[in-house]
């Protein structure tokens, strides 16, 4: 029998139908792919406008309790408007085609003419008044006072505490100068490319006349857009006449968005302050680096010797403490880092650390997904990306605790507005030295804090990654007061764009 090529036999019928089936459910799975993605996109958008008012927000860790009678407006909790200023400045923030260290040319950002902006000084308890005017910063401005705990309005996030000054416009910031230390002012609208660009400056605190130290000195670390790094915007060495003998206060900022360290050739310093906040009972240290993470401050102890000049270094820069024409030794990298978990002694604090009222994680991981609709590798808190992140809940008098975790590929500078936190424990080992006070503090990758803080100021407050493109690709959420509210929006229509 001779058979029929073109006659399908029973076995290519079946290829046939299998065939079918495989198309029908490739065609299938294709599509709830397809609509899964699509939702997760549509999902992950930003709407138009939104407020972070606890009432409008969601993702929340708590939610409110409040009713609405109860509720207090966020523009509300600032100090005493009646009081006279005593210390007064205008600060004129403009755009303007700027020149690095390298001799290239970059968009930036001015204050008062200049880069960085006038340091700001008041004393412990003065009234300070400085009024912000935005004379062409297309995209709006505002000033936020970095590790200032400053009453909630006068924070300066766009969007949570006011709307960003537009060109034309001015605010007026108001705050009570109550603790004596080294902190920092920057822009906090666009803040990942207006803080680079140059909208930064040194805001000093000092104590009380009879507590004033001998000498006293701002070291200002900046790198701008394509250059090296700065010291108050010269690059290398900066000097600072000194006699010999002179005890100094340097006070070290780190305004870049990396972790840096500094350390000191020619005397054996202490590191009295972190943060704003003395530690208690400093040793000498002796040949090993302190670190500072994106946004912090260190004020180390250094004496100029009898015969010569001493160098506080870091990366690039250095500080130069001598009498004219005297020369400093230079030291390399040390390679062990102070341990501020052990260093100092202890002595007490104002609440009881091991009985918060409530506890909370911070998880920061990274993960494929959308963020306001956009594709990509993007930083999550608790596992949840974008809108979805938590916010906080706390009530005014509690004492939260919380345990942040990274569990990323990379250090995170993490800094919390409004408060100070007291470091407890690093991956499980407990704090033995003084206490550790911090705004902004380095969980390195695979690392663990745990810290404390009391709930004294009330208001809605960012708590984010000072690594500040991080902040902007989603490692950004708030700490909000239960009753407290806000009329300011967020969203792309709002104009108010913080990170």
């Amino acid at each position: 029998m001779v058979s029929d090529p073109d006659r399908p036999t029973e076995s290519s019928g079946a290829d046939l139908r299998f065939s079918t089936t495989a198309r029908r459910a490739v065609v299938i799975i294709l599509s709830v792919v397809l609509l899964g993605l699509g939702w997760l996109w549509w999902d992950s958008r930003v709407p138009a406008t939104y407020s972070l008012a606890p009432a409008a927000a969601t993702g929340m860790a708590h939610p409110a309790q409040t009713s609405h009678t109860d509720q207090v407006d966020v523009t509300g909790l600032q100090a005493d408007p009646d009081r006279p200023a005593d210390v007064r400045m205008e600060l004129k923030a403009r755009s303007a085609t700027l020149r690095n260290s390298n001799g290239g040319s970059f968009q930036g950002y001015t204050l008062n003419g200049s880069t960085p902006g006038p340091e700001i000084r008041a004393r412990q308890g003065d009234m300070v008044e400085v009024v912000l005017h935005n004379i062409d910063i297309a995209d709006g401005t505002t000033v936020h006072w970095h590790g200032v705990d400053v009453t909630a309005a006068m924070d300066g996030v766009a969007g949570v505490t006011q709307d960003a000054v537009k060109p034309g416009g001015s605010f007026t910031y108001r705050f009570v100068a109550e603790d004596p230390g080294t902190y920092w002012y920057h822009a906090h609208q666009v803040s990942h490319e207006q803080v680079i660009g140059g909208h930064f400056g040194a805001l000093v605190i000092e104590p009380g006349s009879d507590e004033r130290p001998t000498s006293d000195v701002t070291m200002l670390m900046h790198t701008y857009p394509g250059g090296s790094r700065t010291i108050a915007g010269t690059p290398g060495e900066t000097r600072k006449d000194t006699a010999p003998g002179t005890t100094v206060r340097v006070r070290a900022i780190n305004t870049d968005n990396v972790t840096t360290s500094v350390w000191v050739a020619g005397a054996d310093p202490r590191l009295l302050a972190v943060d704003g906040r003395n530690l208690h009972e400093p040793g000498v240290v002796k040949n090993q680096r302190i670190r500072l993470a994106a946004g912090a401050r260190a004020d180390l102890e250094v004496t100029v010797p009898r015969d010569g000049a001493v160098r506080v270094q870091s990366p690039g820069v250095s500080l130069v403490l001598g009498p004219p024409g005297t020369g400093a030794p230079e030291a390399p990298t040390p390679a062990h880092e102070l341990d501020l978990l052990s260093y100092g002694t202890p002595t007490a604090v104002p609440f009881d650390v091991a009985a918060p009222d409530r506890a909370y994680d911070y998880d920061i991981g990274r993960r494929i997904g959308f963020l306001d609709g956009r594709p990509g590798f993007w930083w999550t808190i608790n596992g949840r990306m974008g809108r979805h992140v938590p916010m906080y809940m706390v009530r005014e008098g509690e004492v939260v605790s919380m345990r942040i975790t990274n569990r990323s590929s990379e250090v995170h500078p993490m800094h919390l507005h409004g408060h100070h936190v007291l470091v407890t424990a690093r991956d499980g080992r407990p704090a033995s030295g003084s206490p550790w006070w911090v705004d902004s503090l380095d969980v390195d990758a695979g690392e663990s804090f745990d810290v404390i803080f009391l709930a004294d100021n009330p208001g809605i407050w960012m708590d984010h990654c000072h690594n500040l493109p991080h902040a902007v690709e989603g490692l950004m959420t708030h700490i909000s007061y239960e009753g407290v509210t806000t009329p300011f929006l967020l969203g792309r229509d709002s104009g108010n764009e913080p990170e």
